[in-house]
């Protein structure tokens, strides 16, 4: 897979698994993992970016005694996430298409 379009899609996949709730970074691999297998290295280094393109924002509270970073989706992160959403359900449409499921002159 072209690794700007895994990325993109790590990207999305972390932030809807903020998007209900807001979450930490071994909760965060625990939830995606049926999904996809993130590292801690790579799920911080999306937490970072996120954070800095301003789709989340992190929060540190008290847990037992000590600090925990929990990330809260922003309201451009939803609209990042809705947008991945759209852009996909024409993928599929594409993909249908290719596969030879649909007949895409019909559907345009």
């Amino acid at each position: 897979m072209d690794i700007q379009l895994k990325r993109g899609m790590l990207d999305v996949c972390v932030l809807a698994a903020i998007r209900g709730e807001p979450s930490y970074g071994y909760k965060i691999i625990k939830d995606m993992k049926p999904y996809v297998e993130l590292s801690e290295s790579t799920l911080y280094t999306i937490l970072k970016r996120l954070e800095q393109g301003g789709l989340m924002t992190v929060e540190s509270r008290e847990h037992d005694g000590r600090l925990r970073k929990y990330y809260f989706i922003t309201d451009k992160g939803r609209d990042r996430v809705a947008a991945f959403v759209a852009e996909w359900q024409e993928m599929i449409r594409i993909y249908r298409f290719v596969a030879g499921e649909e007949d895409f002159c019909e559907k345009a």
